[in-house]
C-alpha cells in the first residue's frame, strides 16, 4: 500500500476571483490582474534573492475544485479528452500551477500579476522561471495544435475565463 503524502501550505494566494465563475482560465488570460501571496512567517527566509526574477511558478492547490473525471471537455474544444492531457483543475491531486509576474517583495509578502488563481488557494511551493531551462522551442501541444483558433478567441473584456 502507498503512504499518503502530505504537503503543508507556506502561505496564501489573495486574488480578485472569489469564485471558478470569472476566473481567467490561464495567466495571459488575467494579465492585468493584480494578487498577492503572504509568506507563512517561518517560510519568509526562503524569500532572499526571490526579487531578481521576473516571474515566478506557483505551485498552489486548487481548494475549490471538486470532484474529479478522468475524462474532461475543456473549454477550448467540444470533445472529451483524458483529464492528463488538460489543464482541468479537478483532478486526482488537485494541484494548480501557473508563471504569474511578479512585481515586488515586501515583508513576507509577494505583489503578482497575470494571476488565474483563485482566492484562498493554499500555497504549496514557488519556483523561479527561467526560460533558458522553461522555455521549449520544439514543444507540441498535442490536441490544441488543432484547435488554435480558439486560444485567440477571448471574453468580451480581453480575459479568458471559466
Amino acid at each position: 500500500m502507498t503512504k499518503p503524502i502530505v504537503y503543508h501550505p507556506i502561505g496564501i494566494i489573495r486574488t480578485p476571483f472569489d469564485s471558478p465563475a470569472g476566473t481567467p482560465i490561464q495567466p495571459p488570460g488575467g494579465a492585468e490582474s493584480e494578487g498577492a501571496v503572504e509568506i507563512f512567517p517561518e517560510y519568509r527566509a526562503g524569500l532572499e534573492d526571490l526579487e531578481g526574477f521576473s516571474h515566478l511558478i506557483l505551485l498552489y492547490h486548487c481548494h475549490l475544485s471538486g470532484d474529479f473525471s478522468l475524462k474532461v471537455k475543456p473549454f477550448l474544444d467540444d470533445a472529451e479528452h483524458g483529464v492528463f492531457a488538460t489543464r482541468a483543475p479537478s483532478r486526482p491531486n488537485s494541484i494548480g500551477l501557473s508563471v504569474v509576474r511578479l512585481i515586488g517583495v515586501t515583508d513576507g509578502e509577494l505583489t503578482i500579476q497575470e494571476v488565474d488563481i483563485i482566492n484562498g488557494a493554499p500555497l504549496l511551493d514557488i519556483k523561479p522561471y527561467v526560460p533558458k531551462f522553461d522555455v521549449r522551442p520544439k514543444a507540441r501541444t498535442g490536441w490544441l495544435e488543432t484547435r488554435s483558433h480558439k486560444t485567440e478567441a477571448t471574453r468580451d473584456d480581453g480575459r479568458f475565463s471559466r
